[in-house]
């Protein structure tokens, strides 16, 4: 009896193991095939999102017009318009834009002044420089050798978030030759407390970063439009197929990710260097950059005004043209 119940107790228990050895199999091949159908998702995810980048020449058939010029600059063949005639203007537009963010305010200010805007190096079709200079200090340097090219001597400088960012850095360097600045929502000045945007964030991951190389698809665009445009019915088709496709020029997306990837310096005191008369026009719904900075700026500018433009985003000139250019004719007749 007792070998019986010896024998029965192995018997279970022997069941027991050939069961947990199938239930072991079963769930292996679970996620055998598991793997199998993320790796095939992500390949096809993959192929279907992958935006190769665009050519240069095949860009200029839609983006450079009979005001394109080119000129040879650190490595680069940079893309400027010149518009107009009498006093100059220069026109510095901001991340992941190109001069075409000007389009509106040149329309009209072509009428009475001569107005010079170009693609920053990393963006539109000047794209990368060739030895990653992409600090404020790198981009003043970069704008004065423009400049000189040109023979410009005595200027108004106006520029936009990274734009702006530069335009007060180098009224700040080049203090002689500025002779009115415009500042719209302007960069340089780093929040502490307050996230970067997701685009920059992003650019900042290790693994995510490359992907991003590769993969833009045009609703992340959109999207990241929409973050800057408080009046999201203003972004039309037409001006989110601009952004993408130029982002998409051969390796500006790596130009984005390398400078994203920069430590940030803080160059804000500078700004006390500036002599020029200096408007600081702000939208009062800016995500990227809080209308908060304003108040930085017009204590440490001498010689500054502060317009807030309510309803108003990150980019002031596209969103709200009209508006924020009569601001900027305001000032000009003051001081010019």
């Amino acid at each position: 009896i007792s070998a019986c119940l010896v024998g029965s107790e192995m018997c279970i228990r022997d069941r027991f193991i050939i069961l947990n050895q199938y239930m072991f199999s079963q769930n292996n091949m679970k996620k055998r095939i598991l793997k199998v159908f993320l790796f095939f998702l992500v390949l096809v995810l993959g192929i279907y999102l992958y935006s190769p980048d665009i050519s240069v020449s095949e860009l200029k058939k839609t983006y450079a017009n009979q005001h394109s010029q080119f000129i040879e600059i650190d490595g680069m063949n940079v893309h400027y318009r010149v518009e107009g005639e009498g006093q100059t203007i220069v026109l510095l537009h901001g991340t992941g834009a190109s001069l075409h963010t000007w389009d509106k305010w040149t329309d009209e200010l072509k009428k009475t002044f001569r107005v010079i805007r170009l693609d920053l190096p990393a963006y539109g079709l000047t794209g990368p420089h060739p030895e990653k200079k992409y600090s404020l200090s790198d981009y003043s340097s970069f704008l004065n050798s423009f400049v000189e090219s040109l023979d410009i001597d005595n200027f108004i400088l106006s520029g936009n978030s990274l734009g702006g960012a530069i335009a007060w850095y180098y009224a700040s360097e080049y203090k002689n030759k500025v002779k009115l600045l415009s500042l719209l929502d302007p960069g340089g000045l780093y929040n502490k407390d307050k996230q970067s945007p997701l685009v920059f964030r992003l650019a900042r991951a290790p693994g995510i970063n490359k992907i991003l190389r590769y993969v833009t698809p045009r609703f992340f665009i959109k999207n990241t439009l929409k973050e800057v445009y408080f009046d999201k019915t203003k972004l039309t088709d037409k001006k989110i197929d601009t952004y993408r496709d130029l982002i998409l020029r051969e390796n500006n997306r790596e130009s984005f990710i390398n400078r994203s990837n920069s430590k940030p310096v803080d160059h804000t005191k500078r700004l006390k260097l500036i002599t020029a008369p200096t408007q600081i026009l702000w939208g009062n719904e800016d995500e990227w950059i809080p209308v908060q900075n304003a108040k930085f700026f017009s204590e440490t500018i001498t010689n500054n005004r502060v317009d807030i433009m309510y309803e108003t985003g990150h980019i002031p000139m596209e969103e709200r043209p009209y508006e924020s250019l009569e601001l900027f004719l305001n000032l000009s007749l003051i001081h010019i």
